[in-house]
């Protein structure tokens, strides 16, 4: 994947400002253009029967918006929109529309107490727009990502998606990681396993990453919880994985991994589907 395009999500949170200074600085790298997608759940004001949009504190936030995105793009191809709904249903299927002409999505990760942007809003852009998300946690300041990454690693269709976008967001010289994981004690899936990560490990190699392969055997510890605790201990700035595939480790139900690592990530995360 080559990335040209970018699309970062933004809204009147604070947390807005983080995406956007990384989105910018992945555009200033790469040479890419940057366009900044203003949307955020809001209730259209009522006036008798009649409802008014946008309210005039929908509009004063996305000017505020502009105005920020403008100031951090200084010297960018870059472009402001405004989504203009305010309507859950609609904010979800306009930004899905608008994300699939873009070659990284960049969204932030919804807290649990955040009422601008719908519940699954991430999860949905991830399933339906066919475009990778790199999603950032709602603490934490990054400044830059792709030195140290993780690439999870499994024997699925999503993985492999997963690999060839994280490729991209790879800085030259990266220290990475391919790590699988395995149940203890099933030695064929052990042997396997091992042959396929040294393939992965190649495929970076031949990208000029370097990556060394590592199994990791699942005892009570989760899968996605094994994935961050081996993040932190390499320090990474970049976690890789195939998202709701659900091929590779059959320990899991369909997305349900997915959907816990989009609920406790501490680190920013490429997501593939």
């Amino acid at each position: 994947m080559t990335i040209g395009n970018l699309l970062v999500h933004l809204n009147s949170d604070p947390r807005s400002a983080v995406r956007l200074k990384l989105a910018a600085d992945l555009a200033r790298g790469r040479g890419a253009r940057l366009t900044g997608l203003f949307a955020q759940v809001a209730p259209a004001h009522q006036v008798g029967v009649v409802a008014q949009w946008p309210t005039a504190e929908y509009k004063q936030a996305a000017e505020a918006s502009r105005a920020a995105f403008a100031a951090a793009t200084a010297g960018l191809d870059a472009e402001w929109v405004d989504l203009n709904r305010g309507d859950e249903g609609e904010v979800v299927k306009l930004a899905t529309d608008f994300a699939r002409h873009f070659d990284l999505i960049v969204l932030g990760q919804r807290a649990a107490d955040d009422a601008l942007i719908p519940p699954d809003f991430a999860e949905q852009l991830i399933v339906t727009s066919g475009r990778p998300a790199l999603v950032l946690p709602y603490a934490g300041e990054f400044a830059g990502i792709g030195a140290r990454p993780i690439f999870a690693w499994s024997d699925s269709r999503s993985s492999a998606r997963g690999f060839s976008d994280g490729i991209a967001l790879a800085s030259p010289g990266a220290d990475a990681l391919v790590v699988g994981l395995s149940k203890p004690g099933d030695e064929d899936s052990f042997v396997y396993q091992k042959e396929s990560l040294r393939l992965a490990a190649a495929q970076l190699s031949a990208h000029k990453i370097a990556a060394a392969p590592e199994q990791l055997a699942l005892s009570e510890i989760g899968l996605m919880d094994a994935l961050l605790n081996r993040a932190a201990d390499h320090g990474a700035d970049l976690l890789v994985i195939g998202a709701f595939g659900g091929g590779g480790y059959p320990l899991f139900s369909r997305g349900s991994g997915s959907r816990y690592m989009l609920k406790h990530m501490t680190l920013p995360v490429l997501f593939s589907h």
